[in-house]
């Protein structure tokens, strides 16, 4: 099945462009070549206005030659790749300070252009810049997300489909470009996807910034691949290269800047001093990514360390988007103490509440996987709202006080996540029974207890057969089971269809 509908794929990031030119002289929308940006313009704008290219020789030649000149006589105008000519940005700031009327120009950039050394003028108080990147699965499926805001307020957003196995295999070997989507078969899909970069190295990188050793990239993109979701060791990758590490660095900088590659900030805290301040690399599309690294169904059903990288770019991602569409400013990083406990994703909104992503490629979740989020969780106290262990799986599982096992598709869901609760050790009695199908205690409960329950219940221990359950002893809400066979339940967790909530109804 494709994964996209007939027609073009409504963009959520256009809102935002819309309300920026009702009120700013200048927007600009920023992200890699080949992910929508031209056709969003263009749709919004329905050729109400000129439209300039400076993918055009003759046009990119005019804007570098006479920039002020091609400026001077646009009352409203679309302009294309206004990376390839800096110098035309100074002409814009100009013609906006004589005439601040909103939505005069918008301006598009397959470069972080306010991160290029040939810009002087960043139209600071004249332009906002609206970064798009390619589809994701939300906009795939035509659904706004909730998974984020959600988050931040302490909920899980209930998964949007069932994707696991093959199927999120497939979607994370495509990514999210439009022409990785339109091409059924794997190999086209790569063909496409080693053209796309050729272009970007010989051509994008080359135009933007002059760069001595361009003949290097290629294998120094390679090698980048093999680091993917790792700590950055630019001495070590430099060194499988033949560059040093400030040329590393550079270099880095250059790829990050053309969007096929970003570095993931560590977390940091000052009253920690046990935080690995190392940043981490990741590529920005996980089809990208895939493509470089050779990587297919077959290989990674052989062998399932390929497909953890792959899918943790993935998740980055998906969250990356939807940074986008927020209300509220957030920044991702990543948590990793000097013990090597570590968090994927760290998500900080700017009023400090944390939320905590780890990634993991199997098929189960045992406790184990959430030693790092609770690390992060004790690190920030009240702010931390939830950690997530999102995973291979099809179901939503609590591993305690704001933690949870999650399939991957929970990211791109749009409703809260509600859970089918089973009372133990209640007044009701102990002999409710239940099925696979039917996972609800099947006995009549009088309003009032059904609701004290409800609010009571904190900890939950899940089993078909749990080998406690007979032994439940009450304790106060919030506190951990301490029966021996509780870890053994938590372990069972993604084998099990039951949620079992051990609580002491009073």
């Amino acid at each position: 099945m494709d994964d996209r509908a007939e027609g073009i794929i409504k963009r959520f990031s256009a809102a935002s462009v819309i309300s920026a030119l009702k009120d700013t002289p200048a927007v600009m929308v920023i992200g890699p070549r080949q992910c929508g940006k031209t056709t969003l313009a263009r749709e919004l704008i329905h050729g109400e206005r000129p439209y300039l290219t400076l993918d055009d020789k003759t046009t990119r030649l005019a804007a570098q030659t006479d920039p002020t000149g091609m400026v001077r006589d646009l009352d409203r105008a679309i302009i294309d790749e206004v990376q390839l000519a800096p110098d035309l940005l100074r002409a814009i700031k100009e013609s906006i300070d004589n005439d601040r009327r909103p939505g005069r120009f918008l301006l598009t950039g397959s470069a972080n252009i306010l991160t290029l050394p040939k810009i002087s003028e960043s139209l600071a108080g004249r332009m906002e810049i609206v970064t798009l990147l390619p589809l994701s699965r939300a906009e795939i499926r035509g659904q706004r997300p909730a998974f984020l805001q959600n988050a931040l307020a302490g909920q899980l957003a209930k998964s949007a489909e069932k994707m696991i196995g093959a199927d999120l295999i497939r979607a994370v070997l495509t990514g999210g470009y439009p022409e990785m989507l339109d091409r059924a078969r794997p190999d086209r899909r790569s063909a496409w996807a080693r053209s796309y970069i050729q272009a970007i190295v010989q051509r994008d990188v080359h135009e933007i910034v002059e760069i001595d050793k361009l003949n290097y990239v290629p294998r120094l993109l390679q090698v980048l691949a093999h680091h993917s979701a790792q700590l950055t060791n630019f001495t070590k990758i430099g060194g499988q290269v033949g560059l040093d590490d400030k040329t590393t660095r550079a270099y880095l900088g250059i790829l990050e800047q053309v969007f096929l590659i970003k570095r993931v900030e560590p977390w940091f805290n000052d009253r920690l001093s046990r935080l690995v301040k190392t940043p981490k690399l990741h590529f920005l599309d996980s089809g990208l990514l895939a493509a470089i690294l050779g990587a297919t169904t077959e290989r990674v059903t052989a062998n399932r360390s390929i497909f953890g990288p792959l899918l943790e770019t993935f998740v980055m991602s998906e969250i990356m988007k939807q940074f986008g569409w927020l209300d509220d400013s957030c920044t991702l990083s990543h948590y990793r103490d000097k013990d090597k406990n570590e968090v994927d994703f760290v998500i900080e909104n700017a009023a400090g509440d944390v939320v905590g992503i780890d990634v993991k490629s199997a098929a189960s979740v045992s406790g184990s996987d959430f030693k790092g989020l609770k690390k992060l969780a004790d690190a920030t106290g009240t702010a931390f709202q939830l950690g997530v262990v999102l995973y291979d799986g099809d179901l939503s599982l609590p591993f305690g006080d704001r933690m949870y096992a999650a399939p991957v598709s929970c990211l791109w869901g749009n409703e809260l996540q509600t859970s089918p609760r089973m009372y133990a050790a209640c007044p009701l009695g102990s002999d409710s029974s239940w099925t696979e199908t039917t996972p609800r205690c099947t006995l009549p409960r009088p309003p009032t207890i059904a609701r004290e329950c409800e609010a009571r219940a904190r900890y939950a221990c899940i089993s078909d057969a749990c080998p406690c359950l007979s032994e439940v002893k009450r304790r106060k809400p919030g506190k951990r089971c301490l029966r021996p066979m509780a870890s053994r339940c938590q372990i069972r967790l993604p084998r099990i269809y039951v949620e079992l909530l051990l609580v002491g109804c009073n």
